[in-house]
């Protein structure tokens, strides 16, 4: 039987079995804890330059559909289960995750203890990582790994965001912008509720945005360092222009972006949130929120500015909402729009569809 290893900078290596694309992988190894909803966090372009670790020990057993996919490819550079289901149930056409992998060429791993590899990361962190078959080569990958920058150190959001105006017509009286720094397509799927939608590339200079009429922008959820140098040069200097002159709701990345263009700082954690299972307080309740990110807002740094840490992770206090004092400018950390995960929060696209018709939150 074939074997496969995960392979860590620190000189950790889990043996396995290969499965999925036969080939080698690097990236950022980090975890979900997510019982379900694997398709979604494989195509969820927040996932760029990762290697994706399932914290439930059995993944794939209702099989892959085209119609939970986020984008149009998967996005993690390796996938690492404990278990993966050969024969998935038939309910939703019974196409296995194996097959789902070798279709986007993308590695997978199974028979890992993962549960030893999360303790791991959540003691030290997050590390760099690689999946690969040469076991003669470890020591030499271990080097590389060590030397390799960190993913976020590249501008992931260019290789995801769209690269031109796209504009969809859904039949609705007003149209909101959606500035794409990786956006999933649950976001396009709520906000055509309300709105036509037109979608910009995550460098659209303020006056384009403004030029197309749009009642509002959606700052949408992406890969990497929300203060990388080139996001500061172009997002961030569109949604401070645009603050001040339309309603603005920010997602994830999103969110993070807005703190950074209003003065704010970000810092990256040590081994985020991703999963369908966070639990937020906001307005006196406690929602269960669906999280991918590796990034989040200091509080500390918002003093004397003007925006307001609304809403908090219960777990461990983060940042994971943004409202502005004065402005028709909110944001969430977390995914209201699900995909995977609860709908506790989807109430947040009503408050942004109003604000973007004319009223305010």
């Amino acid at each position: 039987m074939a074997k496969s290893y995960l392979v860590l900078e620190d000189g950790s290596v889990f043996e396995g079995e290969p499965f999925g694309h036969r080939a080698p992988a690097t990236g950022e190894v980090v975890f979900s804890t997510g019982m379900s909803g694997y398709q979604e966090s494989l195509t969820d372009p927040s996932f760029r330059g990762q290697i994706l670790v399932m914290t439930y020990p059995l993944i794939g057993n209702y099989g892959t559909n085209d119609d939970y996919c986020q984008s149009e490819q998967v996005h993690t550079r390796g996938l690492v289960v404990r278990e993966y289901c050969k024969e998935p149930s038939p309910m939703y056409g019974g196409h296995t995750i194996d097959d789902f992998l070798k279709h986007h060429k993308v590695p997978g791993i199974s028979g890992i203890d993962t549960r030893d590899l999360v303790i791991r990361i959540r003691t030290k962190g997050t590390f760099k990582g690689a999946i690969t078959e040469d076991k003669e080569g470890i020591e030499e990958l271990i080097k590389k790994l060590q030397r390799m920058p960190s993913p976020s150190e590249s501008n992931l959001v260019e290789e995801v965001s769209s690269k031109k105006i796209e504009k969809y017509n859904f039949g609705k009286e007003h149209c909101v912008g959606l500035l794409d720094c990786g956006e999933k397509s649950g976001i396009v799927r709520d906000l055509s509720k309300w709105f036509n939608v037109t979608v910009f590339p995550y460098n659209t200079p303020a006056d384009v945005i403004v030029d197309h009429k749009v009642k509002g922008i959606l700052l949408s959820n992406g890969p990497g360092d929300p203060s990388h140098p080139a996001i500061l040069k172009t997002t961030a200097r569109t949604v401070a222009d645009l603050s001040v002159q339309m309603p603005m709701f920010g997602i994830c990345l999103g969110s993070q972006i807005v703190g950074v263009a209003m003065g704010g700082k970000t810092y990256k954690m040590k081994f985020g949130h991703r999963g369908s299972n966070q639990p937020v307080k906001y307005r006196g309740k406690v929602f269960i929120t669906s999280q991918n990110h590796g990034f989040a807002v200091d509080e500390n740094s918002l003093e004397g500015k003007d925006l307001i840490a609304d809403q908090i992770n219960v777990n461990d206090g983060t940042v994971e909402g943004l409202r502005h004092r004065d402005l028709p400018l909110f944001t969430s950390q977390y995914h209201p729009e699900a995909s995977p995960g609860p709908w506790d929060t989807s109430f947040l696209f009503d408050e942004f569809a109003k604000a973007a018709k004319g009223g305010r939150r």
